[in-house]
């Protein structure tokens, strides 16, 4: 059977859970006709399922300054900038169902520009959120024909945050896409050394594995360089050692490089970003100067 996660066995996630697991599962099943494949894997984690399903039904279902297709559309947005292709399907399916106009699906170009000022916010907060300040809220609640209220945008922000965590979700559990979604759009986070996703199936292999085992051989190679580094200079500390393996390791593996938007991979998720290109950048380096922070407490 096509189990739910590439790296959970579907027995194992239809066992673990337990009663309590099953009971809400069935609930789910009887009130929307379906149970996606993110419920399946957290049912191992009964108590944290429910909480998570309450946040969503207020997030998603519950009264609130903005219509159910914004919603939705929001999710999209910030699934997006994550490059995760199984709730950007999902949200996709959610926002038709609930009335949500097809012609926005074309990309973010055809949203409104009430919708599209959300870009600049929802990329900062995906991929570098200390560079926020109050200006960019302040351009948001400015007065205008494509303005937001404050209750717009406190629940617009909590949708975006929310759905750039679950993305990490989707990616860690190795959530498969369900039967009725596009199997060419994986879920899977792509490679930064490959154009193509891992296999699919129910252990981890093929294309995912070598490319993992690519990445590894090169980080191998940079720490066995700047060992040898090490012995030709004079004076270098074993922090500063440290620092500079950290910071090897950060470039050559967890940051994503310009492949990964790859049209023939993403092209259901590039339509929805503007300036694709932005990414993570470490918050601060030795021997640089922090950016500033923008502090709430």
């Amino acid at each position: 059977a096509r189990g739910p996660s590439a790296f959970i066995p579907l027995g194992e996630v239809l066992q673990e859970g337990g009663e309590s697991s099953l009971h809400q599962l069935l609930e789910a099943f009887v009130s929307a006709g379906r149970v996606d494949h993110v419920a399946m894997v957290m049912g191992l984690h009964p108590q944290y399922l429910s909480s998570f399903w309450k946040t969503q039904y207020l997030l998603l279902r519950m009264d609130g300054p903005l219509p159910y297709h914004k919603r939705h559309y929001i999710a999209i947005m910030a699934a997006a900038r994550h490059r995760c292709s199984y709730l950007v399907g999902l949200h996709m399916g959610e926002f038709l169902q609930v009335g949500g106009n097809p012609a926005w699906l074309q990309g973010l170009h055809c949203a409104p520009q009430k919708l599209r000022n959300l870009s600049e916010i929802n990329k900062l907060l995906a991929h570098r959120p200390w560079l926020i300040t109050k200006e960019h809220i302040e351009a948001l609640l400015k007065p205008g024909q494509d303005s937001w209220s404050l209750a717009e945008l406190v629940q617009a922000l909590v949708l975006l945050t929310h759905y750039h965590s679950l993305a990490s979700f989707v990616f860690g559990c190795g959530i498969k896409p369900e039967e009725e979604q596009d199997v060419g759009s994986s879920c899977w986070a792509p490679s930064p050394h490959s154009d193509s996703s891992p296999a699919s199936g129910d252990s981890v292999g093929g294309s995912g594995s070598t490319d993992a085992m690519q990445g590894l051989e090169v980080l191998m190679e940079r720490m066995k360089l700047l060992q040898e580094n090490q012995l030709e200079e004079e004076g270098v500390t074993q922090e500063e050692m440290a620092t500079r393996f950290e910071l090897e390791k950060t470039e050559s593996l967890l940051v994503p490089s310009s492949d990964i938007l790859d049209p023939s991979l993403q092209s259901n998720i590039r339509c929805f970003l503007e300036d694709p290109e932005f990414g993570y950048k470490d918050f601060t380096r030795r021997g640089e100067q922090a950016p500033p922070t923008f502090r709430a407490q």
